[in-house]
C-alpha cells in the first residue's frame, strides 16, 4: 500500500523548509542552517542541560536518570520548535530526514550503540497521527549509521495525556509505568530516539523499561533539548 503522506512529501518541490529558498544541504539552505539554535557545547553529559564547563547538573547529581548520556542537536526554541511541530502535527516527513542528518553530527562515532529504539506511541495516538515521528528519525539515522532499528522492542502500554503544559511532578506521574520492553537486551548498548526532550520524564520512563530488560548502557538521541522545564 502506498503511504499517501510520504508520496506527497516526496512530490513537493525542493525548497528550504524555513525560508522557501533553494536548499543547499538536505532540505535547508546554508543561511538558515547557520542560524539554527545549535545545542550548547558545555552541557550536562547525562541529561543535556547547559552547565558550566560541561559538568553534571544538580538534578542528575541528586537523582540520576535511568539513561547514561544525552546527545541533542539543538536547543528547543525558534525556529526548531516550529519546524518540529510542523513535522509532528502536519506530517511534513522531510523534516524527520533532515533533522536526522543534523543530529548525526553530534553523535560520537566511536561510541555507537548496537541498536536504536524510537520512543513508542500508544496505538491510539499512532492511529490518530498516522506515523511515529521518533520512528521516522530513527529509521533515517539507522540507514546513515548502518545500525538496526528495533521499533517493536518497546511498547507504550498506557494512553497518557499529552506532556505539554504539565508541571514536572505531573509529567513524572503521567508517565509512570507507561512503557514495557518485550526484547531481551542483556548487555546491549542502546540509543533511545525522540524528537524533543523537555524535562526528560518520558525518556527516563522508557529507559527504566529498557534497563529492566538488561541493557548495559542507554543513551538518548534527541533532535532538540529544552533548556528550561
Amino acid at each position: 500500500m502506498i503511504d499517501i503522506r510520504s508520496f506527497f512529501n516526496q512530490m513537493l518541490p525542493q525548497y528550504c523548509l524555513l525560508c522557501a529558498g533553494p536548499p543547499e544541504q538536505g532540505a535547508l539552505c546554508q543561511a538558515c542552517l547557520d542560524d539554527l539554535p545549535w545545542a550548547p557545547k558545555a552541557h550536562c553529559p547525562r541529561c543535556g542541560l547547559a552547565t558550566p564547563a560541561g559538568a553534571l547538573c544538580g538534578r542528575c547529581l541528586q537523582r540520576p536518570p535511568a539513561f547514561d548520556a544525552t546527545y541533542a542537536a539543538f536547543d528547543f526554541r525558534f525556529p526548531v520548535d516550529a519546524l518540529l511541530r510542523r513535522y509532528k502535527y502536519h506530517g511534513l516527513l522531510a523534516v524527520g530526514v533532515t533533522t536526522a542528518e543534523l543530529l548525526q553530527r553530534v553523535i560520537p562515532q566511536k561510541e555507537l550503540p548496537e541498536l536504536l529504539i524510537p520512543m513508542p506511541l500508544h496505538p491510539q495516538r499512532l492511529k490518530e497521527r498516522g506515523f511515529n515521528q521518533a520512528a521516522e528519525i530513527a529509521k533515517a539515522l539507522g540507514r546513515r549509521l548502518e545500525l538496526p532499528v528495533e521499533s517493536s522492542a518497546c511498547q507504550r502500554i498506557r494512553a497518557t495525556a499529552p506532556q505539554a503544559g504539565l508541571a514536572l511532578k505531573d509529567r513524572l506521574k503521567n508517565m509512570r509505568g507507561a512503557f514495557q520492553c518485550s526484547h531481551d537486551l542483556t548487555g546491549h548498548h542502546v540509543a533511545l530516539i525522540d524528537d524533543v526532550m523537555t524535562t526528560g520524564s518520558s525518556l527516563n520512563e522508557l529507559a527504566k523499561a529498557v534497563k529492566k530488560s538488561g541493557a548495559a548502557r542507554i543513551d538518548c538521541w534527541v533532535v532538540a533539548r529544552a533548556q528550561r522545564d
